[in-house]
């Protein structure tokens, strides 16, 4: 089954890739690998603002990691042409805006992990690091990079 199959099967829509708010690129490739800068959770196409532990549940900041998510498989399919040209996503680098109190950054970040498992299959499967930090660009609840290899 291809990538665009899952996808269609999850009700899942790529959208255009986002405009960079300061001076970066959306992605750049170095040889095989894809690296994609940080992309900011949105709901209904404004960033999704809010502290876990504060005014963001845990459910809701799954979900705001798994919108990240498609967000990221819309810059792959950008920057790839065609997403079954991937190889691998090799590692999810995610921050998560929170209080001095929440530890559970990691299970936020599993709504973006699990999704590109159920989307790629094996080649979903990444390394992955998950942070707390005290603040986002615009307020964002969560911020993930990728990189992954491509043919």
């Amino acid at each position: 089954m291809s990538v665009y199959d899952r996808l269609r099967d999850l009700n899942i829509e790529l959208g255009d890739v986002a405009v960079p708010a300061a001076s970066y690129l959306p992605y750049i490739r170095s040889g095989k690998l894809l690296f994609l800068s940080g992309h900011l959770a949105k709901r209904g196409g404004l960033v999704w603002a809010g502290q876990l532990g504060d005014k963001i549940s845990m459910q809701e900041g799954t979900q705001a990691a798994r919108a990240v998510a498609i967000d990221l498989i819309s810059t792959l399919h950008h920057a790839t042409g065609d997403l079954n040209k991937l190889e691998m996503i090799v590692k999810l680098t995610s921050m998560v805006n929170s209080t001095g109190g929440f530890d559970s950054q990691h299970l936020v970040t599993n709504g973006a992990s699990d999704l590109l498992a159920e989307v790629f299959g094996d080649k979903g499967r990444h390394a992955r690091s998950a942070f707390g930090v005290a603040q986002l660009p615009l307020g964002a609840c969560v911020e993930i990079e990728l990189i992954a290899q491509v043919a």
